[in-house]
């Protein structure tokens, strides 16, 4: 009952704080709006200066900045992956930029994002120009992409986290078992680990066997591109985070080689100056991303190439979770697909996945649109983090997919839950009683277990669920309904596992992805158009406004407890039969 009151308050008390200041939000953004008007936004870079590229927060896809987060002291930013590869394109060509100052904080990042990053950087040092990258202490995301950098430099008093890989689940089913809840689950495929926490203890030997190989199969590429940026094997990479050397004195990073200096930030700062010949005595001079990335000159072409961006989880509920501003996919995309597929001008379109799965129902809509679209336009599908479950089915339509090396796809398989709460209707001695006019009328009655009719009835809609996945996916693939069936089974592979069991075509990020579209359009001249969504930009910076807002209040009313909170609120809008990937791979 305590945790009930907490919840309720703190969804209440951020609700009405984040509608106390839509006024006072709506103030500044007209404010801005105006003081806009007539002036210019042209960013002109100094001589001799750097482009600072600030490594914290969070990074989606295509990010939308909040401009109002810096009044909110606990806003997390939000960056831009296509944001960042436009300034360090920019930066590249710009004579008055010397070379990119990395500044590594507390970042949120997936494995396929931070080494698309690492590949725009590297492309960068082609132009001869210099990095440096300087962390109070390097979180492993962090590291992997900062390795690249000319010069690497920790503070005396900081710390590199090399340490490996893991992942934990945590079950339910005890807890579900002392307060009387037992989940009815149906499911097809043998490693479709999502429903473990609800019916084991512990891994299964099958789910064991699927995480160990695709962590180790993404532990690999990260510490193959460390080694080689640090001219240093693979094996003293491991020997690094096997003998915990992280939580040694920082001196021995740069004994490792994993570290070049032990530097304060002002000296830092002060070695950037020099490489980039600005005078001692004056400050850093720099453009941040946003500023960097203006200076990249938009083509135009009568030939577009559209990229959409698909990401987050796949749900049918629209609106937002209290307990998250995270990206969704939902109708929204399907009216894009057939706006694409009726705009003459669009020759290509290249679908940017980054989604963990979800509503089957939704991902067969979309799945729809992208086979009425390939009628009319050639179709590609670029995988960034994850693309698995849901995020593979509205995939696999396209006539081409390209993914990283470290991108999480496959997981063909679906599941249904349904509780049986009678065991804590009898702990707390209420009673029901039901009136029906047919025999299924009450099938999602949750003060009794199932029947046994209506448990057939429930899997074998989920088994229907499961022919039609694999199916739209053999014919996508072009391969028969066993061989999908037979890498299928729920079974989650890294990018390099699926494109050697054809899952996917090539291993390469967006701008591969862009390139292949271009080609099988035919086309040589093109510009590239990104569609980030339907809304406007007025109403998507009012949502993340008082959205950020309410989600700060939440999490600082429950503490520790918000993410149990937040996991119950995902399972809460995961309707109807689910094609979702259980484990969370936003940060490694």
């Amino acid at each position: 009952m305590k945790q009930f009151f907490k919840m309720m308050f703190a969804s209440v008390l951020g609700v009405l704080v984040a509608f106390a200041v839509i006024v006072i939000v709506s103030v500044f953004l007209l404010f801005g709006i105006v003081s806009t008007i007539g002036s210019s936004s042209s960013y002109s870079p100094d001589s001799n200066s750097v482009l600072k590229i600030a490594l914290s927060g969070s990074l989606s896809e295509n990010g939308q900045s909040n401009p109002f987060g810096s009044l909110f002291s606990d806003t997390e930013e939000q960056l831009s992956l296509r944001d960042i590869q436009a300034a360090i394109k920019a930066a590249k060509t710009n004579h008055d930029i010397k070379g990119i100052y990395l500044e590594a904080g507390s970042f949120s990042v997936g494995a396929a994002s931070a080494l698309e990053l690492r590949r725009a950087l590297i492309d960068f040092k082609s132009s001869g120009k210099f990095i440096v990258a300087y962390g109070d202490q390097y979180s492993q995301a962090n590291y992997y992409i900062c390795s690249v950098a000319d010069k690497v430099f920790l503070n005396p008093q900081g710390a590199l986290e090399l340490v490996g890989m893991a992942s934990q689940t945590v079950f339910y089913k005890g807890l579900m078992d002392k307060i009387g809840v037992q989940e009815q689950i149906f499911k097809v495929g043998t490693y479709k680990g999502a429903v473990e926490p609800f019916m084991l203890d512990h891994l299964s030997n099958a789910n064991r066997e699927q995480i160990e190989s695709y962590l180790n199969g993404i532990w690999g590429n990260i510490t193959k591109g460390i080694a080689e940026s640090r001219k240093i094997s693979v094996d003293e990479v491991n020997d690094f985070a096997n003998k915990g050397v992280s939580f040694s004195d920082p001196k021995e990073a740069v004994s490792c080689g994993l570290i070049d200096e032990l530097k304060y930030r002002p000296d830092a700062e002060e070695y950037v100056k020099k490489m980039a010949g600005q005078k001692g005595d004056d400050d850093l001079k720099y453009g941040d991303v946003t500023e960097v990335s203006s200076l990249l000159k938009e083509k135009h072409s009568s030939n577009k190439i559209a990229v959409l961006y698909a990401e987050g989880e796949i749900t049918a509920d629209e609106g937002s979770s209290s307990y998250s501003m995270d990206n969704t996919i939902n109708s929204d995309l399907v009216k894009q697909l057939i706006k694409l597929r009726k705009d003459k001008d669009v020759k290509a379109v290249v679908m940017r996945v980054n989604s963990p799965g979800g509503s089957a129902f939704v991902s067969d809509q979309i799945w729809k649109q992208i086979v009425e679209l390939k009628k009319v336009k050639p179709v590609v599908v670029s995988m960034s983090n994850y693309a698995a479950s849901g995020g593979y089915y509205i995939s696999c339509a396209a006539n081409k997919i390209v993914a990283e090396p470290t991108t999480i796809t496959g997981s063909i398989g679906i599941f249904g839950m349904f509780p049986n709460a009678s065991g804590l209707f009898g702990k707390l001695a209420l009673t029901s009683d039901v009136v029906k006019t047919n025999d299924f009328s009450d099938i999602g009655d949750i003060t009794r277990p199932m029947r046994d009719d209506e448990k057939a009835l429930i899997q074998g809609t989920i088994e229907r669920g499961y022919r039609t996945f694999i199916s739209r996916c053999a014919e996508g693939r072009k391969k028969s309904v066993a061989e999908i069936d037979s890498i299928g089974q729920g079974r989650v592979w890294t990018g390099e596992q699926a494109l050697q069991r054809g899952l996917v075509d090539q291993l390469g990020g967006l701008d591969t992805a862009v390139k292949e579209a271009a080609k099988l359009a035919k086309v040589n001249d093109y510009a590239v158009s990104n569609v980030s969504g339907s809304s406007d930009f007025f109403d998507q910076i009012m949502k993340k406004t008082i959205g950020d807002i309410r989600l700060k209040w939440i999490r600082s009313t429950l503490g520790v407890d918000y993410d149990f909170f937040h996991a119950l609120d995902v399972a809460r809008h995961n309707q109807g039969i689910q094609a979702r990937l259980p484990y969370d791979m936003k940060v490694f």
